[in-house]
Formats: structure tokens, C-alpha cells, sequence
């Protein structure tokens, strides 16, 4: 079953965490210095919140999906569709071990599928993200751009 998932770059960590757990009326599944997580069954959302000197708001969006299939299934459609699409295979970031496919839709949005098959003690490596060609340099580069 696939589950909707927002990433969303916060200023503060604590006055976020709050704000969140108050909305979903739910505590965190996952807090660590920096980073904090629900997975949250109504609405079905993996909301993440990372304080990691980013511009502040939404980071990302994706669809988590439940296996290695499920994956290569929805990154085949992406590609059918004539996506260009970023593959990452057995990469460590947010406390967790994934594969993930990565585009930016029509708008500039960033979208991430992925599956998650592990836990990691560590952040893991900022994630190389596709930034359009109008946004930046037009090649798949670290957060941050040029």
C-alpha cells in the first residue's frame, strides 16, 4: 500500500514538532537532533521535518511505496510517460536505508518514490535531487544548487 509523504524544511525543530503532533494529534514516530517523523495512518502520510539550514517550507513530496517492486513498478510509469527520473539504490538518508526513484513534475516539484528497507544511525548524505534546467545548472546535483 503506498503512503503519501512530505518533507518539510523547518527553522526550528521543538516549535515544529509541536505544531505537527498538535495537527495530527499524534507524537513522532522517529525524533533525532535534527530531523523528526510520523507515520500516520489518517490521513496514510509519512511527514518528515528536517532543521538542516535549508530554505524553510517544502522540500519535497513522494509516494512511499511497501517493496522493491512496488518501486521499480511506479518508476516504469514515470519513464513510460517520458519522465526523467533519478535513481538512487541503497542510499542512507533520514535515519533510513532506501532505493528511491526520483522527477520533478511539470511545475518544478520534486517528487521522491521510495522504499524504505532499513533503519541507519545517521542522517546519511544530503539527498541529490534533479533540479530543472531553468532552475539551475540542469543536472542531478546536492541540495543547494551550483
Amino acid at each position: 500500500m503506498k503512503r503519501l509523504h512530505l518533507h518539510v524544511s523547518v527553522p526550528e525543530l521543538e516549535p515544529a514538532i509541536a505544531f505537527y503532533s498538535t495537527l495530527f494529534d499524534a507524537e513522532p514516530t522517529v525524533v533525532k537532533p535534527d530531523y523528526a517523523k510520523w507515520m500516520l495512518e489518517e490521513p496514510r502520510v509519512n511527514l518528515a521535518i528536517s532543521a538542516r539550514e535549508r530554505a524553510n517550507g517544502v522540500n519535497h513530496v513522494g509516494i512511499q511505496v511497501d517493496s522493491a517492486e512496488e518501486l521499480g513498478s511506479l518508476a516504469a510509469r514515470l519513464k513510460a510517460a517520458g519522465a526523467t527520473t533519478f535513481d538512487q539504490d541503497a542510499t542512507t538518508c533520514c535515519y533510513a536505508k532506501s532505493d528511491k526513484s526520483w522527477v520533478t513534475d511539470t511545475a518544478g516539484v520534486r517528487w521522491e518514490t521510495f522504499f524504505t528497507h532499513g533503519e541507519a544511525t545517521s542522517y546519511g548524505e544530503d539527498e541529490i535531487l534533479p533540479v530543472p534546467a531553468a532552475a539551475c545548472c540542469g543536472s542531478a546535483i546536492a541540495a543547494g544548487c551550483c
